[in-house]
C-alpha cells in the first residue's frame, strides 16, 4: 500500500493588489513615528527582496472557510470521489473566519466542520478538525493524513490549506505587504500504485524562537490597542530558515532512500523569493552540488504569501498545467518543505 495525492484544487481570488496600490499607505515604523523613506523606494526595495509584484485578496463577501470549501469542491472533483467516503477533513489555516472590518476571529465551528457542512457529507465518521501549524499546516496535514491511513484509521482524506491574511494585516506596517490570500486542497488516498509519500521530517523550534511571529499592537499607536495583526521579526525568521530549512530538508531526502539527482521540483512554501532561493542553494551545497535550473517554481511574484496556501495552490497550478514551463509527470521525484510560525518546519519526499 502505497499513500498518494489523488486529486487537487485551488481558489485564486479576485482581487488583485499590485505594489503601486500601496503607494497611498501611511508606513511607520514600530514606535509610532513616520517611516523615513519614499512609498515609492519602499515598494522599489519590497519587491527586489521578495520578488512580489502583486498578490490576491478576497472579496468582501467571502471568507477563509468559503474559498477552503471552494478548493476542497475542485480538488474532490479531480479525485472523482464521493464526499461521502472521506474519513478525514483536516483544514490548515491559522486565524480561522475574519470578515472584512471585523475586529473578532471565528472559529466555532471549526473550519473544517464548515467546510464538511458545505460539502453536505451525511457520514458522521468523517472527522474534521482544524490544524493550526502556522505556514506549515498543510504540509503537516498530509503528514497527518499519511499517518492515519498508515495506522488503519483512514483511507481518505481531504487536506485543506487556506487563509485570508487579507483580514489581518496593520496597513502600517511594510510587511503587510507580503501577505495575500488564497486556497489549495488536496485528496490522500491509500493506493496500489508506486510513489506516494516516501519520507516525512517535521521540528518545532521555541525555546528561543517561539515568538518569531506573534500578534501585535499597530504601529500606529491612535489605532485601538485591542485590536491585534500579524507581526513577525523578519530578520530572525530569515536567519533560522536558512539554518534549519536546508537541514529539514536534507534529512528527509536521506531517509527517503532518493538521490538528490532524482528530485525534479522542490516546492517550497512561497515566504520570501530570495529567502527561498537561499534555502535551496544552501540544501544543494549540503550535497557539494549546484542548484539546477527550473528546479524551484516560484509563484509569490503575482500571488504572494497566503501562508498555509502557497504550497497546494502551487501543486495545484503545475499539475493542472497553469504555470509556463513547469510541469510535472508520473514518476517524478518532489520535495515539499515549509517554514512558518510556532517556529515549525517539515518537508515530504513525493513521488508522482
Amino acid at each position: 500500500m502505497n499513500i498518494k495525492i489523488t486529486g487537487s484544487g485551488s481558489y485564486i481570488p479576485t482581487e488583485t493588489v499590485t505594489n503601486f496600490d500601496f503607494l497611498k499607505h501611511t508606513f511607520l515604523n514600530d514606535d509610532g513615528t513616520p517611516f523615513p523613506l519614499a512609498n515609492e523606494v519602499i515598494a522599489e526595495k519590497f519587491h527586489d527582496i521578495t520578488g512580489i509584484r502583486e498578490r490576491r485578496y478576497v472579496s468582501d463577501d467571502l471568507s477563509t472557510s468559503d474559498i477552503g470549501f471552494l478548493a476542497a469542491q475542485k480538488a474532490i472533483e479531480d479525485a472523482q470521489i464521493d464526499p461521502e467516503t472521506l474519513d478525514y477533513i483536516i483544514f490548515a489555516h491559522n486565524f480561522g473566519d475574519v470578515k472584512k472590518g471585523a475586529i473578532q476571529t471565528d472559529l466555532l465551528p471549526s473550519l473544517a466542520t464548515r467546510v464538511k457542512h458545505h460539502l453536505r457529507i451525511k457520514n458522521p465518521k468523517c472527522v474534521a478538525y482544524d490544524m493550526l501549524f502556522g505556514c506549515p499546516g498543510w504540509v503537516e496535514g498530509v503528514i497527518q493524513a499519511s499517518a492515519f491511513i498508515k495506522a488503519g484509521m483512514a483511507k481518505k482524506c481531504l487536506v485543506i490549506g487556506a487563509e485570508s491574511l487579507s483580514r489581518v494585516v496593520d496597513i502600517h506596517d511594510r510587511d503587510s505587504m507580503i501577505y495575500s490570500d488564497g486556497a489549495g486542497a488536496t485528496i490522500i488516498e491509500a493506493t496500489d500504485e508506486e510513489g506516494g509519500i516516501l519520507a516525512n521530517e517535521t521540528a518545532t523550534y521555541t525555546y528561543d524562537e517561539a515568538y518569531y511571529l506573534f500578534f501585535g499592537n499597530s504601529f500606529n499607536k491612535s489605532n485601538d490597542p485591542d485590536i491585534r495583526y500579524i507581526k513577525m521579526h523578519g530578520r530572525k525568521i530569515y536567519e533560522f530558515a536558512l539554518s534549519n530549512v536546508p537541514k529539514a530538508m536534507k534529512e528527509c531526502l536521506d531517509k527517503s532512500g532518493i538521490d538528490i539527482s532524482q528530485v525534479k521540483k522542490i516546492l517550497i512554501h512561497q515566504a520570501n523569493e530570495k529567502m527561498d532561493e537561499a534555502i535551496v542553494h544552501r540544501f544543494y551545497k549540503l550535497y557539494h552540488q549546484s542548484v539546477p535550473e527550473g528546479i524551484m517554481p516560484m509563484s509569490i511574484q503575482s500571488l504572494g504569501n497566503s501562508s498555509v496556501a502557497t504550497i497546494p495552490t502551487l501543486y495545484d497550478m503545475i499539475t493542472k498545467g497553469k504555470m509556463e514551463n513547469q510541469t510535472l509527470e508520473k514518476g517524478d521525484v518532489i520535495l515539499f518543505a515549509s517554514v512558518g510560525s510556532g517556529m515549525n518546519i517539515n518537508a515530504i519526499v513525493y513521488k508522482m
